[in-house]
């Protein structure tokens, strides 16, 4: 592949709902710039995108893939991602390391829940964009209806570039308003206008010339002095508007029939912004904790982030690298400012799908891998051992579904450990985590599909059977009044007997507030030295409450008085009163059982709000606001964690699978009693079943 300058490239993620035809415009764009010498298919999984083994079996996007499209005298590195939202922390890895999107509609569709969550993002990160209105050969495709859902559902500007020349089986090119020519068929060729179309050209001409005008100030004094703009400094004053964000351009394509994909890249090349353009980019140095800012230059201090990894048994980690200052070159050892270790960079790749070639370095602005870093983890930056740099880290939604998992066999089991653990540094949106008062292992992510895939990557990479199941609940227990009682410990065995002697006060705290222990001890019925053993063995006694085995929280337990023996008392006839203490005052100070609240906010088309609220409201959940945004309902509830466990499905089958969610740990509330009387019941069958 040919040099190319920082100036020269343009690091474009492709956003859009599911099936918007994004790897298959990737596909496109990779065939006309002479990447590949045939177009391939989503379907027949022979796209150069989707080279992942459950993409081809899936016929989606799973994960973010790297195409780099030399195209005129730029290179154009684009990073497809996925369209459905159970893989967003791949969007989101893409959109972390790209200077503008191309967000991708479907013409027979518009905008649609998916896009209106992406959008959400790029605005976040205010990402210039560029819409594609794809799939303009298909039934009941419209350019103007797709444009129109554009300008309702977003606050913004756009400014068609392109119009579309025919559309559904007609569809043939487009007249680029830049250039003011006809671009028709897979080849691009060049005509004129048709004649039918001359005043819907000249109509949009005039508002693609006043965007431009209005990005540049020198422009706008010339195009208000009623002098006419060239070509170029239309092209000037666009692209200016397009990174302040005052501007998004319009495209139509067809990307399977190889329809307007020049013009598009032509359209990325002109109007989208360099590397250089971009910056300054923020660092910090962790030696200081001051800011730093970079800019995108060869020859400047090297920091280079790391947005994703991926294990193989075979060939090891590959790391996914973007330059932003510097030049990270092969055989070096830059410094992982995270670890401040050295890692020995060997050969660095510029990675085309799943292909890699060989480079001899990766220059600010530039996206590449490397194969074999010991300890660099996905958010990681490689710096000079003299300038330490780490750029901001990849955010991370919360988790939204959970299965708990176990080892199918003994072999499984021991290998289990390790292979998971590289499984979620490969993919940081899932959540490995011990549940301490169930004791599962709990393997959470965003959605039942995410998880379906990490557990087929689990078998396939690393030959490691596990069994899911619906995770428990991690309920908790607590008591709401106060009560006290006496915990004795006496036992002679013939030498040296044991004796401790409490008497305990427990009281209802807060929610929330935790633990405390009180010493109330005067005058030395028991002695300082066991004080430390009474607090080890309610804190232990504690770990399994009286009423379904679950954690006590939320308790101020007051050592009181007692009594000791100068021979027999030690610390663990102390540890055991204690114990026995607790449990008896626990029993009388009103036990109740505890469960998970989770804070869930739910976006969904305005028609199926009716059935997300019956549900919610069947789900014990309690609706806190509702918000009406451009065509969609935002509702925010609090909803007990029992009824969410498979939310992710539900919402998915209550609205054809265009509703969202996102939910987070709220607080515990007490279970209603008759849900409380199946969960005791429950832990007292399991407990009988273990014993018999």
């Amino acid at each position: 592949m040919a040099a190319y300058g920082s100036e020269q490239l343009r690091n474009v993620v492709l956003l859009g709902h599911g099936s918007a035809g994004k790897t298959s415009l990737v596909e496109a764009m990779a065939f006309n710039a002479g990447v590949t010498n045939r177009l391939g298919r989503v379907e027949e999984g022979t796209a150069i995108a989707d080279f992942d083994e459950e993409e081809v079996r899936r016929h989606i996007s799973v994960s973010v893939a790297v195409v780099p499209c030399p195209w005129k005298d730029v290179k154009i590195n684009v990073l497809d991602t996925p369209g459905y939202l159970e893989f967003i922390g791949e969007v989101l890895s893409g959109l972390r390391v790209a200077e503008a999107a191309l967000l991708v509609l479907d013409a027979a569709a518009g905008v649609e829940v998916g896009t209106e969550l992406l959008w959400r993002y790029a605005d976040e990160r205010s990402v210039p964009r560029l819409v594609v209105i794809n799939k303009m050969d298909r039934e009941n495709a419209s350019f103007q209806s797709s444009l129109d859902s554009l300008s309702n559902a977003f606050d913004a500007r756009f400014i068609p570039v392109h119009l579309p020349i025919g559309q559904e089986s007609s569809f043939s090119g487009v007249v680029d308003l830049l250039e003011m020519k006809a671009i028709i068929g897979p080849e691009g060729k060049v005509e004129d206008i048709p004649s039918d179309m001359r005043d819907a050209v000249e109509e949009a001409r005039l508002q693609v010339v006043e965007a431009a005008a209005e990005g540049d100030d020198e422009l706008l004094m010339k195009y208000l002095e009623g002098e006419e703009l060239t070509t170029k400094e239309i092209v000037r004053g666009l692209r200016q508007a397009v990174r302040s964000g005052s501007a998004i351009p319009v495209v139509a394509a067809a990307a399977t029939a190889n329809l307007a994909v020049r013009p598009l890249l032509d359209a990325i090349r002109d109007l989208l912004p360099s590397p250089v353009e971009s910056g300054p980019y923020k660092a910090t140095n962790p030696a200081t904790g001051d800011t730093v800012e970079l800019e995108s230059d060869p020859a400047g201090p090297l920091a280079a982030f790391v947005f994703k990894t991926t294990a193989d048994p075979y060939v090891g980690k590959l790391t996914y690298l973007r330059v932003y200052s510097g030049t990270l070159v092969s055989d070096s050892r830059p410094i992982n400012s995270r670890t401040g270790q050295e890692e020995r960079v060997g050969q660095l790749f510029f990675v085309t799908g799943r292909e890699q070639s060989p480079t001899e370095q990766l220059i600010a602005g530039d996206i590449g891998s490397v194969s074999k870093l010991a300890e660099i983890h996905t958010g990681d930056t490689l710096c000079d051992r003299g300038t330490p740099l780490a750029l901001p880290s990849l955010e991370r939604p919360n988790p939204v579904y959970s299965v708990a998992v176990n080892a199918k066999s003994q072999a499984d089991f021991d290998k289990m450990s390790s292979s998971m653990s590289r499984l979620v540094e490969e993919d940081p949106t899932l959540r490995l985590e011990r549940e301490p008062s169930t004791g599962e292992l709990i393997l959470s992510g965003m959605g039942e599909a995410h998880l379906d895939v990490a557990i087929r990557r689990l078998r396939q990479k690393f030959g490691v059977e596990v069994i899911t199941s619906t995770p428990r609940v991690p309920y908790r227990e607590t008591i709401t009044k106060t009560a006290q009682a006496q915990g004795r410990f006496k036992r002679q065995t013939g030498g040296r007997g044991q004796f401790g002697d409490v008497w305990l006060r427990l009281e209802p705290m807060e929610r929330g507030s935790g633990f405390q222990f009180a010493d109330e001890i005067f005058g030395g019925a028991v002695p300082r030295n066991f004080i430390p053993a009474v607090e080890k063995g309610v804190v232990e006694a504690m770990q399994e409450g009286i009423l379904a085995g679950y954690p006590v929280v939320d308790v101020k337990v007051a050592l009181y008085d007692g009594s000791y023996h100068p021979v027999d008392s030690s610390d663990m006839a102390f540890k055991l009163a204690a114990s026995l203490g607790f449990r008896k005052a626990a029993e009388n100070a009103g036990p109740i059982l505890l469960e998970p609240i989770v804070r869930a906010v739910i976006t969904v088309p305005e028609q199926f709000m009716g059935d997300v609220l019956g549900d919610l409201n069947s789900k014990r959940g309690r609706v806190l606001g509702m918000e009406q945004e451009r065509g969609l309902s935002v509702v925010t509830a609090l909803v007990p964690l029992a009824e969410m466990r498979r939310y992710a499905t539900d919402l998915r089958a209550m609205t054809q699978g265009r509703g969202v969610f996102t939910m987070e740990f709220s607080h515990y509330d007490p279970v209603p009693s008759h849900v409380a009387e199946q969960v005791i019941a429950e832990a007292k069958r399991e407990k009988e079943a273990e014993a018999g």
